[in-house]
């Protein structure tokens, strides 16, 4: 299992506004920030649902190439609720909420390149 993973962002207080729009529509918050002073290397954030934070983003010069994380949701709502709230923080779309019938019959996603251009996506896997 993955016990946490995340990413790194050109312009941090830019991509913690967007995560927490973007992730606040799937039930994930902002539940804890780390200066540099503390991590020894970089302002962190860390994204999840309480009590603990499994989606870290962290200063720095951004991963080439961009990063793909996928968010596993419980229903196909879940998804248009992301992709909209995605690009209302401004992500670009980079993949519509829909069926994508060639992963199998119920993969239901959507996808957004988020400030850096890394692949941020949104997917059920459960029928309508």
């Amino acid at each position: 299992m993955i016990d946490h993973t995340g990413l790194v962002v050109s312009d941090f207080a830019k991509s913690k506004a967007f995560y927490t729009q973007a992730l606040g529509a799937i039930g994930y918050g902002l539940l804890m920030e780390l200066p540099a002073s503390v991590t020894g290397n970089a302002d962190v954030a860390g994204f999840g649902e309480p009590p603990k934070p499994d989606f870290w983003i962290s200063r720095g010069t951004p991963n080439q190439p961009p990063i793909h994380v996928a968010f596993r949701v419980a229903s196909r709502a879940q998804v248009d609720a992301f992709h909209a709230a995605a690009l209302a923080a401004g992500g670009r779309d980079n993949g519509a909420p829909g069926l994508r019938l060639h992963y199998h019959p119920n993969y239901y996603g959507a996808f957004v390149l988020d400030p850096d251009g890394h692949n941020i996506e949104a997917v059920c896997h459960e029928p309508e």
